[in-house]
């Protein structure tokens, strides 16, 4: 499966002296710059009609001419999978996805994964790298995820995750009584031990910014509202772990569960028995890669989520 492309630009004028990737960059930027000079180096991508280099510089008036067939990104197999598609068009495809549900394929999981799933729905998705996954949730995170259908609307939110401009708002339940909202600034790299895990670094951590609310309280946990300013891996995760009030059931970050005093046997059982990060991706806000609308999606709490909520109610007004 291929699809061809057909470009052919004039450099301007105004363009003069700069080299011949910089400009390509800017008058076709539906490609990311690595792809287009790769286009260049493979002579896919012509300067008045023979191959020239990255670094070349222009004068001004060339013709540019791109004649490229995107091929196969990977070898993954496309596989039947039950995804909740919130949202489809031409451009993007919005998935709610399940808790216990890997993104991507890696060594531990070399299938089963949304990735696959994503093949079987879009074929095309093969010739996209990543096959259009722009961001990822943990495998037992649920909730929304946007995954792009063309190489323009990749690039395109890959620039607004940079820029910061994707709105991902999270519930959150986690261990403790939090008064009031609050922000958590400390950078996040891979820990120095454990290479399973992230954790706040002095030195050598990227920025990393969490924004919360209260939602709700109970007599030892709370509901928050997280929103991400930056996307690290495991951000909220190790943000709350941070400050003390990690995640209920997190298996890596969350330690023994908290107990209210003489709570039933059935908030006992149930708060020991959750299996994963009480975390799920409630809204997505974004600007459509091709229309430029402001676009906005909800996902409704996960039951696993709901009923462990009406317990600690329930506990809560006994």
């Amino acid at each position: 499966m291929n699809d061809h492309l057909k470009l052919d630009i004039e450099v301007p004028a105004s363009m003069a002296g700069r080299r011949l990737d910089q400009a390509a960059a800017e008058l076709i930027p539906d490609y990311s710059r690595a792809r287009l000079q790769s286009w260049i180096k493979g002579g896919q991508l012509t300067l008045n009609g023979a191959v020239a280099k990255p670094k070349d510089k222009l004068f001004g008036g060339e013709q540019l001419s791109l004649r490229a067939e995107l091929e196969a990104q990977g070898s993954w197999s496309a596989q039947a999978l039950d995804l909740t598609i919130v949202y489809e068009d031409d451009s993007l495809i919005v998935i709610n996805k399940p808790a216990g549900l890997v993104v991507h394929p890696a060594a531990g999981n070399p299938d089963g994964t949304l990735l696959n799933g994503l093949l079987h729905h879009c074929p095309n998705q093969e010739m996209i790298p990543r096959a259009g996954i722009v961001h990822r949730l943990d495998k037992d995170t649920s909730g929304l995820m946007v995954v792009a259908k063309t190489l323009p609307a990749q690039v395109h939110l890959v620039d607004q995750l940079k820029k910061r401009t994707v709105s991902r708002q999270y519930d959150a339940l986690v261990q403790g009584f939090i008064t009031g909202p609050g922000r958590v600034d400390a950078p996040i790299g891979r820990h120095r031990q454990n290479r399973l895990k992230m954790a706040v670094l002095d030195f050598g951590g990227k920025e990393a910014i969490t924004h919360y609310q209260v939602q709700q309280r109970f007599r030892a946990h709370t509901l928050l509202r997280c929103k991400l300013e930056t996307g690290r891996t495991h951000q909220i995760r190790v943000h709350m772990a941070h400050i003390r009030h990690a995640l209920v059931g997190d298996p890596l970050y969350g330690g023994r569960p908290k107990l209210p005093a003489e709570a039933n046997r059935e908030l006992v059982e149930a708060l020991q028995g959750f299996s994963r990060q009480a975390l799920h991706a409630a809204e997505l806000a974004l600007v459509h890669p091709r229309t430029g609308e402001n676009m906005h999606w909800c996902a409704p709490m996960p039951t696993d989520m709901l009923q462990l909520l009406e317990l600690l109610n329930r506990d809560r007004s006994e």
